[in-house]
């Protein structure tokens, strides 16, 4: 007898197939956690004395290499390097949460609406939101950070407008294919007003690619605000930011100070992978494609 190929239930096949994704999410996960404990507990460190005073000049003569009392060392103008690059993990967070927080409110209730309602505003929309997204993302910042002026709000307000057309168009994309299901037709045909029908029937079946998007594009302001502080556009001066603290670092590099670049740099990078690896996953989870046979 030709012996049969055993075949998994259709929900292990499932999980085979997905475990090195899923994996691959987890890893991102600890990643980007470690680095919100480090941002929330930052000051907390540094009043326990765990942590020297990221805008204080501790010794003299200054760049002092890793080891001994300075992890990390210290840069040009005598800065303790691992306190800036634990609180740098803070003020990132709090620029890119509050960007991708604006965009997100911003995006979402246009693209239901203009989906929805479609028409005239739906035109405009989508020229409006076209028009943005195809500026570069990187350019628009440093053209809004000249108008707005440095400060954490002022740099996510840079950063959000450049995510405001992705959100709109998936959410106006699904808002336009749903709208003519039965059920929608129901409500309208119960009486349903506009706003309920957004609200209550609409809105939880077009959000779901919106936390995919969220993360990716905090991995990409991350990338963005990096951008703007490099360039003096960021954060106020003397703000423990990676970006700041690379262009300071560019000058002491030819010198043979690698630290001070190394250390910012390698934080950027983890953190950008790890909500990358959280967006694609969660992208992977999401995508109803990924389960077919």
């Amino acid at each position: 007898m030709t012996p049969t190929k055993l075949q998994l239930p259709q929900f292990l096949r499932f999980t085979e197939r997905r475990s090195l994704s899923m994996y691959l999410m987890a890893v991102g996960l600890v990643i980007t956690i470690i680095f919100i404990i480090i941002a929330i507990f930052a000051p907390t460190f540094q009043a326990w004395g765990w942590l020297q005073d990221p805008t204080a000049s501790l010794i003299n003569p200054i760049h002092e290499p890793p080891g001994g009392k300075y992890w990390f060392g210290t840069n040009r103008q005598g800065y303790d390097v691992f306190s800036r690059t634990l609180f740098g993990s803070q003020a990132a967070l709090k620029v890119v949460i509050l960007a991708t927080v604006m965009s997100m409110f911003i995006g979402v209730p246009l693209g239901l609406v203009s989906g929805y309602l479609g028409g005239k505003l739906d035109r405009v929309l989508l020229f409006l939101m076209d028009t943005i997204y195809t500026l570069p993302g990187l350019l628009l910042s440093v053209t809004l950070a000249f108008v707005v002026g440095r400060g954490v709000l002022n740099a996510a307000i840079a950063l959000s407008i450049s995510y405001v057309p992705q959100y709109y168009r998936v959410v106006r994309n699904h808002t336009a294919s749903v709208k003519n299901e039965l059920f929608i037709e129901a409500a309208q045909a119960l009486g349903a007003s506009t706003n309920t029908v957004l609200s209550r029937y609409l809105f939880l079946n077009v959000i779901q690619s919106v936390p995919v998007l969220f993360t990716l594009n905090a991995a990409d302001a991350i990338l963005i605000l990096g951008g703007l502080g490099f360039l003096g556009l960021g954060l106020p001066e003397q703000t423990p930011e990676w970006g700041q603290d690379l262009r300071q670092a560019l000058d002491a590099l030819p010198t043979g100070i690698w630290w001070t670049a190394l250390f910012p740099g390698l934080a950027m990078t983890l953190m950008v992978v790890g909500l990358s690896l959280v967006g694609e996953g969660l992208s992977e989870l999401i995508n109803p494609r990924w389960r077919r046979e």
